[in-house]
Order: C-alpha cells, then structure tokens, then sequence
C-alpha cells in the first residue's frame, strides 16, 4: 500500500510538473514536430483508378491540425527539391507553420503515398525508400527551433523511416528534455516499414523518455498482445510515460495522468475517410494543452475534432478549426 501510494503521488507531482510547465514557459513556438510529410493520392472512388491529390505524414498532419486549432508551430524536415515539396512548403505557409526548419535536398525526392479503400477500410501504399526526410541526422537537426518550443512531437515513423531518422528523432528528444521542452510521442506504428522487434524495441525507449504518450490500442496490441485499454495505460506508464491519452479510434479514447482515468467515448458521425484523424486528435491535444486545457478536457475536444475530420477525404483538407468542432453534438 505505502509502495503503490508513493507511486500515485509521484504521478500525480509529474502532471503537476506538466501543466505547470506549460503555463509558465515563454517560447516561440507551442509545437514543434519532427518527421516526414509526404505528398497523398486518395481514391476517390473504390475500386477506379480515380486518386484526389492531397498531403500526409503523420507528423506534418499533426503540427497543421495543432495550428488550425490555435497553435504556434514549426515544421522540422527534409524534402527533395521538387514541385511536390515545394508543394508542401507552400502549405505550411499557408497554415502558418513556420519552415525554418526545412531543408531541401537536391539528391533526393520527397515520399509519396496512396490511399485505398476496400472493405477493411483504409490502406497505404508507400514510395518513400530513399527519400530526402529519410536522410536526415543527428548533425542536420535544427536545435534552435526544438529550444524554442513547449512541446516536441514525433511519432513511431519518425523512427522508422530510416536509422538516421531514428538516430535523429532521439536526439530531438534528448535536446528537448535537455532544454525544459516537453515530449510528446505518438505510438503510430507501421510495420510496412520495419520489423516488429526492432519497432517494439525503438517504440519502448521512446516511450520512457515521453512526457506525453498517445498510443492506438491497435498499436499496443500489436507489440505487446495486449488489447485491454487499462493494462494499455498501465503498460505505458510503467515504461516511464508521465502522461498517457490512449486512441480507440471510433469507440473514442481513455486519458490517464496517472493518478485519474476518464474514458471519453466515441461520437457518432458519418465516416468517409478516416486517413489522419489519429494525427487530427494529436495536433488538436497539444494545441488545447497549450491552450491551457487540462489533459481531460484537451481530449475531449482532440476527439471532437478527429470526429469532424473523418466527414471528409484526405489527410489535411478535413482538418478542423475550432467553429466545427464546438459546434458538434
């Protein structure tokens, strides 16, 4: 009893810290996320040759999902120097996310994805391999915007796009807990991409040095055959994550400080897509979160708003601002 009373209390100092953290950091930036954002081609139509042209990448998806909802952001990556990440920087700069921390790189192209959808619902299919987000590094790492922020975000892509961008989201993350910015990581695993031991083995490191973990109970029950959401949150916690917002999809999500849980259910809304809408209530989290929002009610409104963003194609375009999303039921 005394052992699981300290273990509380030691939880509970840490959403202290969290919170208080955030209220009184004076930085340039409120999110600052780092990954690959990639050009999308979602069918349109199931089954015909039909694609809308689109942006993803979970990571990008989340930092313009956090700036429609409030936030001041940057965007920290590599594209290839094309007319698709030209692309993409144009977008960032229409949605107000500073690009000082984009570099183009001449060698390389930037990654593109398409979207399927089938029975089972959506499906990627990936050409990124060698892409310029994929060579990133430690060296090329631009400190000075991770400094600048309250809050780092990166994701189980992050690391998995390549060594160099593993290598380079850890010292991102070490960079931020060395300068007082909070982490935040989300799970968001793609075994397309990597081997599920070296996933497990990259995502649990990750997690220990998160001071926000946002895992799908789909992610966790794969590396771990764990699917009950409170042995999830249990798990997470125990790995050393302060604060834990686990993702049910449709059926909503559960929000953990480690002392209180709240389950937060699902909202019923016609679903044509639901391509990003993790990466919709990430962004809209750490937005509210900034915003001053506790952890419960910034997951109220981060569900809120994923439901919003699945009533329509793409990645980005369904993105909420603030007015859809209050005004839901």
């Amino acid at each position: 009893m005394i052992a699981a009373q300290a273990r509380f209390a030691k939880q509970s100092y840490a959403e202290s810290t969290f919170t208080d953290t955030l209220a009184t950091m004076d930085r340039r930036f409120d999110v600052a996320a780092l990954g690959e954002a990639m050009v999308e081609f979602n069918q349109t139509q199931p089954g015909q040759p039909q694609y809308l042209q689109g942006f993803g990448g979970d990571t990008s998806n989340a930092v313009i999902a956090a700036a429609r909802a409030g936030a001041r952001t940057t965007y920290l990556t590599r594209l290839g120097q094309d007319p698709f990440g030209d692309a993409l920087v144009a977008l960032w700069a229409r949605e107000g996310v500073d690009t000082s921390g984009i570099e183009c790189d001449a060698q390389a192209s930037t990654g593109i994805y398409f979207v399927t959808h089938g029975a089972q619902g959506h499906e990627f299919s990936y050409l990124r391999a060698g892409s310029a987000a994929s060579r990133m590094t430690p060296q090329w790492l631009p400190r000075a915007l991770v400094r600048a922020s309250r809050i780092l975000h990166v994701s189980g892509i992050s690391l998995a796009i390549s060594p160099g961008a593993r290598d380079t989201a850890f010292e991102a993350m070490a960079e931020a807990r060395h300068a007082g910015t909070l982490v935040s990581f989300d799970s968001n695993l793609r075994l397309k991409l990597w081997p599920l031991g070296e996933a497990r083995a990259a995502i649990t490191r990750a997690i220990g040095l998160s001071d926000l973990f946002l895992p799908s109970v789909d992610d966790v029950a794969a590396l771990t055959g764990q699917g009950d959401p409170d042995a999830i949150i249990d798990w997470s916690h125990s790995l050393g994550a302060k604060q834990v917002v686990l993702k049910l999809g449709g059926a909503g999500a559960v929000a953990s400080d480690g002392d209180r849980r709240e389950r937060i259910a699902g909202l019923r809304v016609d679903v044509v897509d639901a391509t990003g809408a993790g990466d919709c209530f990430c962004g809209n989290l750490l937005a509210r979160l900034c915003a001053g929002d506790s952890l419960f009610d910034a997951a109220r409104y981060a569900n809120a708003a994923a439901a919003v963003s699945v009533q329509g194609y793409g990645a980005v375009a369904p993105l909420p601002r603030p007015g859809p999303v209050r005004a839901l039921p």
